[in-house]
């Protein structure tokens, strides 16, 4: 049987090293004893956007981007996608297990209980202006909580770290659906205690203006699949940042506001509205060759396909677009839908995609539904936020609660200027 190490040869100086391997990783700090002078800092990795670093140990969620496979906690989100409820796989993502029916119910009525937010933190949202971005208020809203629970600072304390995750689950959908209403000039739809989690968002929201404010059960399931599908997804560009907050024990309002600042950022949280604007520039199905032939050229993008983790159909894609056409049955159709369809038919079948195993994301299809739901754009990246605040949490406790885990202080590789003397002002050419 092979040894479960690896030897590195130090060609500037000849010497070897032989580290263990755990995992199909190495331990960073192995690579130190690696040095050319024996007062050197040592040998470091060179890993810009942690390509290829693994900066923690999780048991929260696998995927696999060759084969297209996610799951949470061993569960595939297909079956999850199918046959849970968000709330339900919440739980799971945080405490691991799926709950018993009691487990559930407590879950719910606790989470339900805390729709209703801090009237300081009502008035709060009032004072942005009504043109504000409303990912820009929900960050903000986020952080002011912290202010509002002192006790989210002891993250240590099992209990306390369980009734800021009640807090934060039941608050979020209320603070995005009141921003939304600000906007408006509406007043507050306060939450319904009587509905659940996702139709009591849709109602506190109303995005198709619905007088009687009923909400439809097909669109409730959609968006509950919607957020489940959001849920997690290993360490990402926000969940990284999470961690990276959290890791100086920062209580969990403040580390989730920075995770919802790098959703923020176009290049993480901006996707799917970047393909309803790809979708709506093209216009017609008779124009979709065309704009591919400009793709080849680098002359535009295809927006809503690759993935930086999966080089297969990302599984989340395949639910999505199902779930497009259960919500066109009560929304009424969409063109953009078509044009959809049959350019990822066309891309599918083009050797220039397909070689460079180019495949629908999850963000290709959820801006149609989103849109046909009656949510303006700028509110996509607050729906994602909704949805990947149970992960947010499960990464939060599970670093909360790791031994291994240090404050975040990554290395640097300084090539600035070597020691100068400081010269005054008059004498500086």
């Amino acid at each position: 049987m092979s040894k479960q190490t690896l030897t590195i040869t130090d060609n500037r100086t000849g010497e070897t090293i032989e580290v263990p391997i755990g995992h199909d990783t190495i331990k960073a700090l192995d690579l130190r004893q690696l040095k050319a002078q024996p007062d050197d800092f040592g040998m470091m990795a060179y890993d810009p956007g942690y390509t290829n670093t693994a900066s923690c140990k999780s048991r929260i969620t696998y995927v696999d981007g060759d084969r297209g496979i996610l799951r949470y906690r061993g569960y595939p989100i297909e079956q999850l996608a199918q046959e849970s409820a968000f709330l339900e796989a919440a739980y799971l993502l945080i405490f691991g297990e799926l709950p018993s029916a009691d487990e559930l119910a407590h879950w719910n009525e606790r989470i339900m209980r805390h729709t209703h937010i801090h009237e300081n933190l009502a008035d709060l949202l009032k004072t942005f202006r009504h043109d504000a971005h409303p990912m820009g208020i929900l960050i903000s809203a986020i952080a002011a909580m912290s202010t509002l629970h002192p006790e989210a600072k002891q993250v240590h304390d099992n209990q306390r770290r369980l009734q800021q995750i009640w807090r934060i689950l039941g608050a979020l959908p209320t603070v995005a659906a009141f921003s939304y209403q600000n906007r408006l000039g509406r007043p507050y739809t306060h939450p319904h205690s009587a509905l659940g989690y996702i139709d009591n968002f849709l109602y506190m929201m109303n995005p198709m203006n619905q007088d009687d404010g009923e909400v439809d059960p097909v669109l409730a399931r959609a968006l509950d699949a919607l957020f489940i599908l959001h849920a997690d997804h290993e360490q990402n560009c926000s969940t990284s940042a999470l961690r990276n907050i959290a890791s100086s024990d920062a209580d969990p309002y403040s580390s989730i506001a920075g995770a919802a600042a790098a959703l923020y950022g176009p290049l993480h949280g901006g996707a799917n509205e970047a393909v309803l604007r790809m979708l709506t520039a093209i216009g017609d199905v008779k124009k979709i060759p065309a704009y591919l032939n400009k793709v080849k050229n680098r002359e535009a993008r295809l927006m809503g396909f690759g993935h930086r983790v999966y080089k297969n159909y990302d599984p989340r894609a395949q639910i999505i677009k199902k779930i497009a056409y259960d919500v066109f049955e009560v929304t009424g159709g969409n063109p953009l839908i078509d044009i959809a369809v049959e350019l990822e038919r066309i891309a599918l079948d083009d050797e220039y995609f397909a070689s460079r195993r180019l495949y629908p994301n999850v963000d290709f299809y959820s801006g149609i539904i989103y849109q046909a739901m009656g949510f303006p754009v700028d509110m996509f990246p607050v729906l994602f936020v909704l949805g990947r605040a149970p992960g947010w949490l499960a990464q939060w406790v599970e670093l909360a609660t790791d031994p291994e885990q240090r404050i975040a202080r990554p290395r640097q590789i300084y090539l600035g200027e070597d020691e100068r003397s400081y010269v005054p002002l008059a004498e500086r050419a």
